[in-house]
């Protein structure tokens, strides 16, 4: 255990909120692989169980820390955990969405617009605003956002989505104008596609086929490469896509 503990507070640490299967399974493992310690924030352990043994398999350094998006405290409460426990966030990767319901502008109620705020705004604000001070204070750090093209365009059909994204792209924008110049690298990552998970192989059916879809691994891959970039070129702004995806904007 002593060893564990040591090893803790020499690597470096990744905070994921939305750690679970699909995507924040294969961002866990990506940078667990390169020697990251990994905490991983959702509502339920269970729900970021894949996440954690993905994780596991390539180093020991894996907590589990509970917090609800909806919730911008236990946010912060969580993160004050990490950096208390595990050290300092060096990537944070905010992988959060609201539900992805359909309805006409007008059938939009106050409270789901509210909920929709909550999580994708409101909560990817505590979770950039518990760590940016120490990436500024240490002139590094990197933040990711996972978004989708609903940032770049209204809906008449998921309005909601469109909203929270808007206001996401928004916050990634104002945060990254504010704070590259202390060297905190902010990102918001477009995904202009499906991904390959449980979820959309059932939504899609019979119509599934793996080769139309993103794959996870390669979309944390992409990741993975902003991360590495030098300072003399980062890029604010990714969209992301498989070869056959038929562009939407």
């Amino acid at each position: 255990m002593d060893g564990v503990r040591k090893k803790l507070v020499q690597q470096s640490v990744c905070a994921i909120i939305g750690a679970g299967e699909g995507l924040g399974q294969a961002l866990a493992s990506r940078f667990a692989k390169n020697d990251f310690a990994l905490a991983l924030i959702s509502r339920t352990e269970s729900g970021s169980a894949a996440a954690i043994k993905a994780a596991g398999k390539y180093t020991p350094s894996v907590r589990f820390f509970k917090a609800d998006a909806t919730n911008p405290n236990t946010i912060e409460n969580a993160l004050k955990k990490v950096s208390a426990e595990m050290g300092d966030v060096e990537v944070l990767i905010y992988n959060c969405r609201d539900n992805f319901t359909a309805c006409a502008p007008l059938e939009m109620s106050y409270e789901s617009m509210l909920e929709t705020y909550n999580v994708e705004v409101v909560g990817a604000f505590a979770a950039a605003k518990s760590v940016l001070p120490d990436m500024i204070s240490k002139l590094r750090g990197t933040i990711f956002f996972s978004s989708a093209t609903a940032a770049y365009r209204g809906s008449s059909t998921h309005p909601l989505y469109s909203i929270g994204k808007f206001g996401l792209r928004a916050l990634s924008q104002s945060l990254a104008k504010a704070y590259g110049r202390n060297g905190v690298h902010v990102v918001h990552v477009r995904l202009d596609c499906d991904l390959d998970v449980p979820y959309m192989r059932n939504s899609h059916g019979p119509d599934y086929d793996r080769n139309k879809l993103a794959n996870p691994d390669a979309v944390a891959e992409s990741y993975w490469l902003a991360y590495k970039q030098p300072k003399a070129a980062w890029s604010n702004e990714i969209e992301l896509r498989p070869n056959v995806e038929n562009w939407t904007l």
